[in-house]
């Protein structure tokens, strides 16, 4: 008989703790939602090697990221299809806002229409976070191209049989930047050389083996100032710091030739608008530091922030935009 007490005292107490183990699990899962985010590390998948100019857009950001966070920031380097691998492994991930994506112009806007034999995922289905940096682009040539100037360049490029341009890979922002330029001016004859990236590109451009090429400012920028390169002209609405002595497409007449590089901190579908908050909360604070100002624009890049609805405006606006470029000049990344 005492036996069986033991065992009924045991099994009422073995009730009693599953009873509490299961009233307390709702608030074990409430720890580990939104309003406690973030309780652990955050990984940010960057679709790009180290070193580029998508990658510096979130490591100088790790610090204050981090600061603000409470957490640490783990940046994934996923390159591989134009970042096409990046935006699907954060697509297909979960929602609780540790996988976020660094995404830029080109995975989030260009891919879509220039992958054309490749399955796509749609990246308008990530939530938009914030802005991390934006860059105008720059249109240079090589020192013996006989233009000083953009009027000069139109002349000259009309009075050649046919001339090569780089761009930094098959169906690239650089390489549709480049064929709208060509639309503006006539359609002259122009052969695109696709390089593997920016650097050979810019290895080759500067050995004269091509006459010209779109990039971003922070790319383009230290070249000029050593006299490698001749800048002609930048697609922002308004000069740059880095180049302030080049003129904007607008000042040359070139009406709505605005392309901006941009890159942005994205979630992935179903993420909580109470993550959103704190994720653009924590990206504005990180981005206020004047010493990470200062890496950014030393770099001839604009910081971003701001509202999450600021990088959506920027990501549909653009991911129209280049719908319409890449099928009128047939533009394709495969």
């Amino acid at each position: 008989m005492k036996a069986a007490a033991d065992c009924s005292r045991r099994q009422a107490l073995g009730t009693g703790l599953g009873f509490v183990a299961t009233a307390l699990a709702p608030g074990v899962a409430a720890a580990q939602g939104p309003a406690a985010w973030p309780g652990k590390a955050v990984t940010l998948v960057v679709g790009a090697p180290p070193g580029g100019q998508t990658d510096f857009a979130i490591r100088v950001q790790i610090p204050g990221l981090q600061a603000a966070l409470g957490q640490p920031c783990v940046i994934d380097n996923r390159p591989g299809a134009g970042g096409n691998i990046s935006v699907e492994h954060v697509l297909k991930g979960p929602s609780d806002g540790y996988r976020l994506l660094v995404g830029n112009g080109g995975n989030m806007t260009m891919n879509p229409h220039t992958y054309r034999n490749t399955p796509m995922v749609d990246p308008r289905r990530l939530v938009p976070i914030g802005l991390l940096l934006q860059s105008a682009l720059v249109l240079a040539v090589h020192p013996d191209v006989g233009a000083k100037n953009f009027s000069e360049l139109l002349a000259w490029v009309k009075a050649q049989d046919g001339i090569d341009y780089a761009s930094s890979g098959p169906g690239s922002l650089t390489q549709a930047a480049m064929e709208l330029l060509r639309e503006r001016m006539g359609r002259p004859a122009m052969t695109h050389i696709a390089y593997k990236g920016s650097a050979p590109a810019l290895h080759d451009l500067i050995a004269g083996r091509v006459k010209l090429m779109f990039d971003a400012v922070s790319v383009i920028a230290p070249f000029v100032r050593s006299g490698q390169l001749r800048a002609l002209m930048v697609t922002s609405d308004r000069r740059v710091p880095a180049l302030a002595q080049v003129p904007t497409a607008d000042e040359l007449g070139l009406k709505d030739f605005i392309v901006t590089s941009f890159i942005g901190l994205y979630g992935p579908p179903g993420l909580s608008p109470e993550i959103v908050r704190k994720a653009n909360a924590a990206l504005n604070q990180s981005m206020a530091d004047p010493v990470t100002v200062k890496t950014i624009t030393d770099r001839g890049d604009e910081p971003g922030g701001g509202t999450p609805e600021r990088l959506m405006g920027m990501t549909h606006g653009y991911y129209e935009t280049w719908r319409q470029v890449v099928q009128a000049n047939d533009i394709r990344a495969d």
